[in-house]
């Protein structure tokens, strides 16, 4: 708030709507290009790290939308209108970017709603499935994990992609019974595998600042009976975004539960050294888009070498995404990465086929049978 009351000044007003949702308006000023100005140095300036107490620090992104009246809009609610709707399409497009508003941008928001209601609609009427891709050693090829990956066949639309409704739900509080369902069916599709596979299932940053998120876990294991030590959290970074008191008490609490916790998509986010020091982690995944790039001369491997010496010296398991070559598996296991992931070792299945595919190779030897 005083960041925003500072960059603005005298030239208007700053309100704080809700939530970390604030509102600049300025009176006269309708040249487009002194205001991308403005909205680029709120996104700079509100983005530095902010210092705590005992020495930390925090770092919040920030997205801009902007609305010029009376082109966007002529009375308060209609350009307020507008305003959300840029908002939203800057959001949608990336952290830390401006956008105005335009007519077209209607037609997104509504395309958006129609999917949050028959996203809902999925979750009401069992529409949604869970799919497992193998996670393997990288040394004997035998399934350890199996990550569990949401999909949403539409009865008009057929195949619609997480990429496109995970984001929608992250926005609204659906993500929560969304997260709630996947970690209970995925949890009951474990139990049923050997006692040393275990299942990773994906956590929304949404879903971990959630008070409530530890007794949803422990409830899902309750229900199905499986075993704390074979459900596996995945994470990303932005997870540590936020209030961080808060984070370190659902880290402890999920930690006293007994369940693994694993950092996805490591190196793409807001990555520090800290993270992995204080954090009671087990594993961390090594980003796909380095093992793509280990052959090419842009410092790939050189970065992923460095994060494996680093793991192994903070006894974390490693495991790489994306393999799909051999001599991508070959560099991994010749530099002491534990475990893979990718086509080369199996796309994700339904779960009736992961469950066959579990059979087909021993936990000892990787052999098929």
């Amino acid at each position: 708030a005083d960041r925003l009351s500072n960059i603005v000044g005298q030239r208007g007003k700053v309100a704080r709507l809700g939530g970390g949702e604030f509102q600049g308006v300025l009176g006269g000023e309708d040249d487009r290009g002194k205001l991308g100005e403005l909205a680029g140095k709120i996104i700079k300036i509100l983005s530095q790290p902010y210092p705590l107490d005992e020495g930390k620090r925090a770092v919040i992104g920030a997205s801009v939308g902007i609305a010029v009246f009376p082109f966007d809009g002529d009375d308060r609610e209609k350009i307020n209108r507008s305003a959300d709707l840029a908002l939203y399409a800057s959001k949608n497009g990336g952290r830390g970017q401006f956008r105005f508003y335009s007519s077209d941008l209607k037609d997104e928001e509504e395309v958006r709603q129609q999917l949050l209601d028959d996203l809902r609609e999925a979750l009401a009427q069992g529409q949604l499935s869970m799919h497992y891709q193998p996670v393997v050693s990288i040394e004997s090829k035998a399934v350890v994990c199996l990550e569990a990956l949401m999909r949403w066949e539409h009865p008009e639309k057929g195949m619609v992609s997480p990429a496109m409704f995970i984001p929608v739900a992250e926005e609204t509080d659906l993500i929560n019974p969304l997260g709630e369902w996947a970690l209970r069916e995925s949890c009951a599709a474990a139990a049923k595998w050997p006692e040393t596979v275990r299942v990773a299932v994906n956590v929304s940053a949404n879903q971990f600042v959630n008070p409530g998120f530890p007794d949803v876990v422990a409830n899902a294991l309750a229900a199905t009976g499986l075993a704390p030590e074979r459900l596996e959290l995945e994470l990303t970074e932005s997870v540590f975004v936020g209030d961080t008191e808060a984070t370190e008490r659902t880290f402890t609490t999920l930690k006293n539960l007994g369940v693994r916790l694993a950092l996805d998509d490591f190196g793409t986010g807001y990555s520090s050294l800290n993270h992995l020091r204080l954090m009671p982690l087990h594993r961390i995944k090594i980003d796909r888009s380095f093992i793509a790039d280990l052959d090419g001369d842009n410092g790939a491997a050189a970065i992923v070498a460095a994060v494996l010496s680093l793991a192994r010296d903070l006894k974390l398991e490693t495991v790489a995404e994306g393999i799909e070559t051999q001599a991508q598996r070959d560099w991994l296991r010749a530099h002491g990465c534990d475990g893979g992931q990718g086509y080369l070792f199996g796309r994700p299945e339904d779960a009736a086929t992961a469950r066959r595919l579990i059979g087909m190779r021993s936990a000892g030897t990787g052999r098929r049978h």
